[in-house]
C-alpha cells in the first residue's frame, strides 16, 4: 500500500530537525549552561567516519558528548560534523543523521530515540558497553565526571499521566 501516509516517519524526519537545530544552535552559540548532548550513533552506517582506532573499538554503537571539548560542527542536510578530543587529540567525525540512534541533553531531561531500518538491525552484531566506554572516555578527556546512563531517555518518560 504505497498510497498510506506513512505518519511515522513523517514524524522521524520532524524530530531529527529537532537535532539538526539544536547542533546549529551549538555551532553558532555554544552551549549554555550545564547543556550538553549524547549523541549515539551506528558505527557501520554508511557515510559515518570516525578514526580507525575508534571503529575497532565501538563495532556498532557510539555514543558522543557533546560538552566542554568540542570544536567546529557543521550541520549539512544529511550529516554534521564535528571535532572532538580523543586521548588528548582532536579528531573529526563525520555523521549521517540517520545513523542517529538516540539524542539526549539530560540537563534539561529531552531525550529522542530513532529506529533503525530492519536490513540495519538484522546485520548488526549484538550491543556491547559502548555507551558506558564512550562517557568514561569523555569523561577523561574533560576532567569531569559524566552522568552514567543507564537507559535511552525516551519522549514517554516526559509525558503527563
Amino acid at each position: 500500500m504505497d498510497d498510506e501516509i506513512n505518519y511515522k516517519k513523517m514524524v522521524e524526519t520532524a524530530l531529527m530537525d529537532v537535532v539538526r537545530n539544536a547542533l546549529r544552535h551549538a555551532s553558532e552559540y555554544g552551549l549554555p549552561g550545564d547543556q550538553h548532548f549524547y549523541i549515539t550513533f551506528k558505527t557501520r552506517f554508511p557515510g559515518v567516519s570516525v578514526p580507525s582506532h575508534l571503529a575497532e573499538r565501538y563495532k556498532d554503537e557510539m555514543t558522543i558528548v557533546l560538552q566542554h571539548q568540542f570544536w567546529d560542527i557543521v550541520v549539512e542536510p544529511d550529516y554534521f560534523t564535528v571535532d572532538l578530543s580523543f586521548n588528548h587529540k582532536r579528531e573529526t567525525l563525520r555523521i549521517p543523521f540517520d545513523a542517529l540512534t538516540a539524542f539526549a541533553d539530560p540537563s534539561v531531561q529531552f531525550g529522542l530515540q530513532f529506529s533503525t531500518t530492519l536490513a540495519e538491525a538484522e546485520a548488526a552484531p549484538a550491543t556491547d558497553d559502548s555507551d558506558e566506554k564512550a562517557m568514561e572516555e569523555a569523561s577523561e578527556e574533560t576532567g569531569q565526571p559524566q552522568e552514567k546512563q543507564g537507559e535511552i531517555i525516551t519522549l514517554d518518560a516526559f509525558r503527563k499521566k
